[in-house]
């Protein structure tokens, strides 16, 4: 009797415990390399996107540097404010002060 049950244990071990075992194996296997190839996959679409979004942000600071008014034409503004500003001046300064009154 003693026999029957190490060649049954044998015998299990073989036919069905290994099989079970290399499948999981195999299962195992396949699933982590899947997992790899996904996180792999994600990477290289966000550099990718990380490339487009570094290429977009710098048309987008070029736009605004050609739009942005340079110091010459905010000085060439200031200029002409300040010289109409001193004529409107001028022109108060030459004109008698009014009475509060009205009169």
């Amino acid at each position: 009797m003693e026999t029957t049950h190490s060649i049954d244990l044998v015998w299990w071990i073989g036919v069905v415990e290994l099989p079970v075992v290399t499948a999981l194996f195999v299962l195992i296997w396949r699933i982590r390399r899947e997992v790899i190839d996904a996180v792999e996959g994600l990477r290289r679409r966000a550099d990718a996107a990380d490339q487009a979004l570094a290429a977009d942000l710098a048309a987008f600071k070029l736009e605004v540097a050609k739009q942005y008014a340079s110091n010459e034409a905010t000085r060439e503004v200031e200029r002409r404010l300040t010289a109409h500003l001193l004529r409107i001046e001028q022109k108060i300064d030459g004109q008698p002060l009014l009475r509060r009154n009205g009169h």
